[in-house]
This record gives C-alpha cells, structure tokens and sequence, in this order.
C-alpha cells in the first residue's frame, strides 16, 4: 500500500514527506485518498508537507487550483466478477473433430429452443418428424440451414431439428416474405402442415429479447466507460487524441465516478493482419507492441479496474470463443489490469454486461443486403434478436466447437458492447444498452479503399445506476 501512494504521487511529480506519507495511509481508503488530494493540489508544489494533507482535509488549503471545494471521499470496493462459465478462458477442450462441430451445434439448437418455447406467444412446439406427417397447424423449432427465392417469386427456407428436416414456404405477397432470415439461426414457425414435408408459414418467432425487458435504477453512483481498438502499433494510431482522453480521465473520472473500464478487443495493431499490413506498422515487433500498450494503459487513473480482451488483430487464436492473451504478452501490464476472453460477461455491481469484440458483424454486412457498417448498432439488434452472437457459420468468423457455444446470448445482459468496425453509436433496444465503441485509429488505407468513414475516439460511458449512456469524443 505505501509503495503504490508512493507511485501516485511519483506520477505527478510529487514527493511526499514521511508525515504526509502516513496521513495517507491512516485514510480507510488510502490509494482514493491519495488520488483525489493529490490531483487537487497545485502542480507547483514539488513537496507535499503533513500539513498540505491536512488542510485540504478541513477546506482550508490554500494550493487548490480552484476555489471549487472537494470534499474527498472513500469509495465503496469495487465489485466486477466474471459471470461463471461464460470465460473460455482455459477451458478449451475442442479438437475440431465433426462430432464435435455435431455437439456444438445441437448445444445452440436446445438453448435457443428453450428460449423460443418459454415465449408466451408461442409454447411448446412438436418436432419436425411429427410435423410433417399431419395436415393441420403446427408450431415447430429448427435451425435454418437454406434460404432460396422460387421461380414464383416465394421463399423456400429449410429448417432442421435433431428428428429431420422439412421446408417452410413464404409467400410472396405475407408479410414475411420479406423478414430477414440468415443460415444456422434458430426459428420457430407456426405454420400448415401439408403432409409432404412442406410447411407454409403463417408466424415466424425468434427467441429475442423479452418486450417486458426493462432496466430497473438502482442505488450505484459507478460508471463504466469503453475504450475499443486501440490499435497500438499502428501508424494511424490516434496518439494525441488518446492523450487528450487520458488528461481528461486524469482530471474527471473520480469526480465522475468512472470506475471500470472494458477494452473490448483489437487493442493492438498486430503483425501480419492482411496483406501489406507492414507499410501501415509503427512498431513492427508485437511483443513491443503489447509493451506500448501497457504504458498507455499506466497512464489511466490508479483507482480504474480495467478489462482487456482479444480481438481479431490481436495475439491470440482466431477462432471465437477467443481465450484470455497469454501471459507471454500481458505480463508488462499491471496485475490490476483483468485479461479475460472474448466474449465475456461480467457483472457490474449487479449490472450484467455482454462485452464482444464484434468479427461476426462482417459476416453480417456480407451475408444481409440491409445491413452495412455504417449501422454497426441494427447489426447488434439483430444479434439480440437471435440471442447469438455469430449465428451465420462457415464465414470470416471461425468458430470453434467446444462443448457448448460460449456465443449464445443466454442471459439478457443490462449492456452490450462490441467494438471492431471503428464506428460510435448507442440503442436502448427493450432496456438493453446497446453501444459500438468507437476506435482510437484514424483512417487506414484498407478503409480508404472501401470508402469506408470510421468515427474514432469516442469513449461511450454508462451510468449503472441510472442506465444514461454518455458518448465523450475527444
């Protein structure tokens, strides 16, 4: 403890007397104490005497940058743990085998199943074996493996459960025949049965997020802010853009009671990414770049408790469910720094937060002709709507087959953050806070070429105790 109030006034270039040094410490909560009288002395004052500590304690110092009076306060310890079994992190057990792909896929089908079925408007469906040997209405659960347009201008999708498969026909003129189906996602069809394996839709369900769903204010005062796609390493890493943020975290972020902080991925530029990737590197060795990153991480508040996560351009295996970076990587970064998986949920002084990089969102914009980068945030609303995070397969997103699928959205999350296409936004869908994170690189040659804007360094933060959502560009 006295080593690290030590390093806080290091880093403003402060020396603490030993007196001033146990006034601190005496505090129930020193390292917060020492945050918030240190930042609120002048810049001047090289040595900090007992007697500094103790008039900024009773209002009366006269080193205040301000005659704005702040009053110091011990804050509550921080509660952010990592909802169990949601971490792939050291509990890889796939060998890519096809019985595990079989395994895997079959996890999705009953989990989304479940959730179709606890619908009030839907129930318990029959499977798709016994469907299809009746002629009247049915309501059946499957995955869609084929979508095609007929030569009438109707739709002919094919769905399959673990007794067989069948095809559903839209017609052209219902209204859903323009609904926005995508492969390997999980539907419920209530529909006709013809008795030749045929079934025409009259409802289609998904399993979604619940209308009901709302977000209930509690008594946390914290805030939880995201920096994603860092990019360190890169030359169009926005370097003074992320000192401007650090300068303002330094000067606001207790008074705001910024506490926790997500990085959800891509927080390196990494080595061999794409095709003359080495023309747009800064630094071309990724062990330095990842020590790059720790000390732009150091600059952050001390009292901050920071999440890093895996991105596609990280060092870590591509295949979603990412683990945790390896230790050969993150052990220059400070022990208070949490490397977690991607995805992940946390949970936030009892707010339930679903943080994903976001590589599926490619196979979104290739695969759906509505969908662009542009609207990173009607992407997510359609994750949520299928409660998966990657449901189209065989893509840009490799998925790996574990034992069960780590993407599935099972437990409705309070927020929802994903970061990857460089974009800012923010959506309340049915309480959720759904929010793209922005970067903190400017505009890559690869972007230039597909046109493609992004809008970099914008730090989205969430009050948890009151839901608003504030997007702070610098």
């Amino acid at each position: 403890m006295r080593a690290e109030v030590l390093s806080i006034a290091a880093k403003r270039n402060m020396f603490l007397s030993p007196e001033a040094l146990e006034a601190i410490l005496s505090n129930s909560e020193p390292i917060d104490f020492a945050v918030t009288v240190l930042s609120s002395l002048s810049s001047n004052p090289a040595f900090v005497t007992a007697k500094d500590i103790m008039n900024f304690v009773s209002g009366e110092s006269t080193v205040m940058d301000s005659p704005k009076t702040i009053v110091p306060k011990n804050k509550r310890q921080p509660d952010m743990k990592v909802v169990p079994g949601t971490d792939i992190t050291g509990e890889s057990t796939c060998e890519g085998k096809i019985d595990d792909f079989a395994k895997y896929f079959k996890n999705r089908y009953l989990a989304l199943r479940r959730m179709i079925e606890s619908r009030r408007d839907f129930g318990r469906g029959i499977s798709i074996k016994d469907a299809t040997s009746v002629e009247r209405d049915v309501k059946i659960v499957g995955i869609v493996s084929d979508v095609v347009t007929t030569k009438n201008g109707h739709r002919m999708v094919t769905i399959e459960d673990d007794t067989g498969t069948c095809k559903v026909l839209f017609l052209k003129d219902s209204p859903l025949s323009n609904d926005m189906l995508v492969t390997d996602e999980v539907i419920g069809i209530i529909g006709r049965a013809t008795g030749k394996d045929m079934i025409m839709a009259k409802e289609i369900f998904r399993p979604d997020i619940p209308a009901i769903n709302n977000w209930v204010a509690s008594d946390s005062v914290a805030s939880v802010a995201f920096l994603s796609d860092i990019h360190v390493g890169s030359r169009t890493f926005l370097k003074e853009r992320w000192k401007e943020m650090v300068k303002w975290m330094k000067e606001n972020a207790y008074e705001h009671d910024i506490d926790y902080l997500i990085i959800p991925g891509d927080a390196v530029d990494g080595i061999g990414i794409f095709p003359g990737q080495e023309d747009e590197l800064e630094t071309h060795d990724i062990y330095r770049q990842y020590e790059h990153l720790a000390e732009y991480v150091k600059e952050l508040p001390d009292h901050i408790k920071i999440v890093l996560q895996p991105g596609n351009h990280d060092a870590a295996r591509p295949a979603e469910p990412q683990p945790a970076l390896s230790k050969v990587f993150t052990s220059v970064f400070d022990s208070s720094v949490m490397m977690l998986g991607n995805p992940v949920y946390l949970e936030i002084e009892k707010r339930n937060v679903l943080t994903y990089h976001g590589r599926s969102i490619d196979d979104w914009v290739s695969g759906v002709q509505q969908l662009t980068y542009d609207d990173p945030i009607a992407i997510m609303k359609e994750m949520l709507t299928r409660r998966h995070l990657a449901p189209i397969y065989g893509q840009k997103t490799a998925l790996a087959p574990e034992k069960k699928d780590y993407l599935l959205i099972e437990k409705v999350p309070d927020i929802f953050i994903t970061g990857h296409v460089h974009g800012a936004g923010y959506l309340n869908y049915r309480g959720v806070r759904t929010i793209n994170a922005s970067a903190w690189q400017g505009q890559t040659e690869y972007q230039k070429m597909h046109n493609f804007n992004p809008e970099p360094a914008v730090m989205p933060m969430v009050h948890l105790g009151t839901g608003k959502v504030t997007m702070k560009r610098f």
